[in-house]
């Protein structure tokens, strides 16, 4: 347990993160996974779950949530995935 206020804020600074990180990454994981099943089941929707999946992934790269080239990784692999007609 730190006993210096500074760390004290810092731990208290980190759970806020921990758990704001967490749901975030949640909410990313759900709407791929909406995506991968609407792909599978070749639902007519999938374009735009794929959508809301790549702007999800985006925000987090840029708030830090993922790294930037994990979310692009992601974004290619979701993207070739969807049906092209």
């Amino acid at each position: 347990m730190a006993n210096h206020p500074s760390a004290l804020k810092r731990m208290r600074q980190n759970e806020k993160k921990r758990i704001r990180n967490m749901s975030y990454r949640s909410k990313v994981r759900t709407a791929v996974k909406k995506f991968l099943q609407a792909t599978d089941e070749k639902n007519a929707g999938s374009p735009q779950l794929l959508s809301i999946a790549t702007s999800l992934l985006h925000k987090g790269a840029s708030k830090g949530i993922f790294h930037k080239n994990t979310a692009s990784r992601t974004i290619g692999r979701l993207s070739k995935r969807l049906p092209h007609v």
